[in-house]
């Protein structure tokens, strides 16, 4: 090979630039994509504090969290994958890290109810029942339409249509997500529709906030604003009743590890293998949510970043990963190679009581045409 072959050649090879990684380790180019003929890409939101939070357009899902730790260290505190190919597959790695919950978050008992007198089915996808609006046909799983505002603020819409999953009415749907100064992290869910229908969303962030997902995350330390919580059923459907924490593993009231009580003989949480549970907040009262008071809270003592949450919904899911980890799900690689184990984080997540609809005592989530849904959490991060 003559010196100017050989000078060329080394040329090019040095031209070649390594990706551009996000603070979270996240290669933006493996969500630059088409699905269902729309293009799929990676969001970055960051503040002058360190915070990152990368999220796609499919299923509205947050990708990655990072907040300095009391060392100042970037801590990625949300599970998930480094790729949209393992978000996109519902058959060998389904999941719902990170999704805009729709429809309808949590279960509905046999995917049935009464809208305005008439009986609604819907697609049923867990057991008997309808979970998190039809799971892998429901919207954590299709395409919103992205628009960002500068460095803080990513909009995604989506427009599902009448009949979808068996829900009535077109409908359309905005999620934002606002990253501001002081470290919040901020959603709001907003909704109109063109027939009565339902609407209940969510954010399904899985967090640790020690950092370290090959651990269960026993020394997380939970604390829930609630005096009461609605128990149910071995299939996870609420029985109607509504008890009082006290005296029982579900009081969070005084903020303590999960660890102290996730393995309790407790009927509940033997039914659930752990936690996954609605908390009736205290901090809605007189049909009125106040987002101003903290509802819930997690806290990690190995990196010392404390996690506090707001919302004006009526209640929130406490769910500690219990299908993490376990059968087939022992064996998939998620961001940076890493295999989670049971238990290993936990989910808060803002919502109308599940199964709503079949209990006209608790708040509906009815939504009417020329009404607009509005549903709002924030997750404000300090060090403690």
């Amino acid at each position: 090979m003559g010196v100017g072959a050989a000078a060329l050649m080394l040329s090019c090879a040095g031209s070649q630039q390594a990706p551009q990684l996000t603070v979270s380790g996240l290669n933006p180019a493996k969500f630059d994509t088409t699905i269902q003929s729309k293009p799929v890409k990676l969001y970055t939101l960051k503040n002058e504090n360190g915070m990152e939070v990368c999220i796609t357009n499919y299923g509205a899902r947050i990708v990655s969290l990072v907040v300095p730790d009391k060392d100042g260290k970037p801590t990625d505190v949300v599970l998930g994958f480094d790729n949209i190919a393992q978000y996109a597959d519902t058959i060998n790695t389904p999941s719902d890290y990170g999704s805009s919950v729709g429809r309808y978050a949590n279960r509905i008992k046999n995917g049935q109810f009464l809208l305005k007198g008439d009986t609604v089915q819907l697609r049923t996808n867990d057991g008997p029942n309808s979970l998190h609006g039809g799971g892998n046909t429901g919207w954590m799983h299709q395409v919103y339409e992205a628009e960002q505002i500068g460095d803080s603020i990513l909009k995604l819409t989506i427009v599902a249509a009448d009949g979808e999953n068996g829900f009535p009415g077109k409908v359309m749907a905005v999620t934002t997500y606002k990253l501001t100064a002081d470290n919040v992290l901020d959603m709001t869910w907003e909704a109109e529709t063109d027939k009565p229908t339902i609407i209940n969303q969510t954010n399904h962030n899985y967090y640790n906030l020690s950092g370290d997902f090959t651990q269960p995350a026993y020394d997380m330390v939970l604390y829930v604003n609630a005096d009461n919580f609605t128990p149910s059923d071995k299939l996870y459907i609420p029985t109607g009743e509504i008890k009082s924490v006290e005296g029982t593993p579900m009081d969070f009231r005084q903020p303590h590890a999960l660890g102290d009580s996730i393995n309790s003989q407790f009927d509940q949480i033997q039914n659930a293998t752990g936690y996954d549970h609605n908390y009736c907040l205290n901090t809605f009262k007189d049909g009125k949510g106040d987002d101003t008071q903290v509802c819930a809270s997690l806290y990690s003592p190995k990196t010392g970043i404390l996690m506090e949450m707001f919302t004006n919904e009526p209640g929130v899911q406490v769910y500690s990963g219990n299908f993490q980890g376990v059968g087939a799900d022992k064996d998939i690689a998620r961001k940076h190679g890493i295999t989670y184990p049971k238990h290993v984080s936990v989910c808060l997540e803002s919502q109308k009581y599940p199964d709503s609809p079949n209990h006209p005592e608790w708040v509906q989530p009815t939504l009417n045409p020329g009404e607009k849904y509005y549903s709002h959490a924030a997750y404000k991060f300090s060090i403690k």
